[in-house]
């Protein structure tokens, strides 16, 4: 199952010191490549595979500074992810705008292969979408990469107690936007 630890991978991260970083790399992709890869889709990077190898390209030559065990390899991970989400943001914004898809000028008369094959929800990205930048950025550490309150305090630089509000005012938000839209689908 992914992102459960075999029992020989706990072993390994018991005593580190001495551990072969191979070893060491190894269970840390297994245990949270898949998380990676989550929080990026989620965060709507374009690449999100290329991404998280980059991620995990960045981690590899840290592995003899790790600390923490494997909690310490998750925030590492998790960290790098965050700067590498953030890095994607700053060269999209460099970009040339893109004259974006108005649904009211499409004249066909089926739907498209792409909304069929979304199912027109497009994923925890479509329930992420329309929220405030921290809003999206806390569900996505807290919720798909499943990091800590401290964890996701110390990668967006706040408090506890500020994650722990901006995580309140975003589900809230989610299930005000969830009702509204039930209500006027009934109507």
């Amino acid at each position: 199952m992914p992102g459960t630890l075999a029992e020989e991978d706990i072993d390994i991260f018991e005593d580190t010191a001495g551990a072969d970083p191979a070893v060491l790399f190894g269970v840390v992709y297994r245990t949270f490549a898949g998380a990676v890869l989550g929080y990026l889709r989620a965060r709507g990077v374009d690449d999100p595979e290329a991404v998280t190898q980059d991620v995990f390209l960045a981690f590899f030559p840290k592995i003899g500074e790790l600390t923490g065990g494997l909690q310490g390899a998750k925030s590492l991970v998790f960290s790098i992810a965050h700067a590498r989400m953030v890095d994607y943001y700053r060269r999209v914004e460099r970009r040339p705008a893109f004259t974006p898809y108005d649904p009211l000028q499409d004249a066909r008369s089926t739907p498209s292969a792409e909304d069929l094959a979304l199912g027109h929800a497009g994923g925890a990205a479509g329930m992420l979408e329309g929220l405030a930048d921290d809003h999206r950025e806390v569900l996505a550490l807290r919720v798909v990469a499943d990091l800590s309150i401290e964890q996701v305090a110390g990668i967006m630089g706040k408090s506890q107690g500020a994650i722990k509000q901006l995580q309140r005012r975003a589900l809230q938000n989610l299930k005000d936007r969830t009702l509204r839209r039930n209500q006027a689908d009934h109507e």
